[in-house]
């Protein structure tokens, strides 16, 4: 887990434009994300735990980003 020193929270809330040897593990993680989300719809009725479970989704997508954006950090 990440100290959350200055160095730390100063990575987490930069601005951190893709590198273009980057933009394949972005555009695998979000394809990945929308199928899973797509069988979870197709699979489940519609309801708030139906919502609850692809914003989940989502935010697992966006943290995967962060982690890359991020460094590892």
């Amino acid at each position: 887990m990440a100290v959350l020193d200055d160095a730390t929270l100063n990575n987490w809330f930069t601005y951190h434009p893709p590198d273009l040897e980057d933009l394949p593990k972005y555009l695998a993680i979000r394809e990945a994300g929308l199928a899973f989300a797509k069988v979870i719809v197709e699979h489940t009725s519609a309801s708030a735990d139906q919502t609850a479970a692809v914003r989940k989704i989502r935010e697992a997508v966006m943290t995967a980003n962060a982690a890359i954006a991020c460094g590892g950090v």
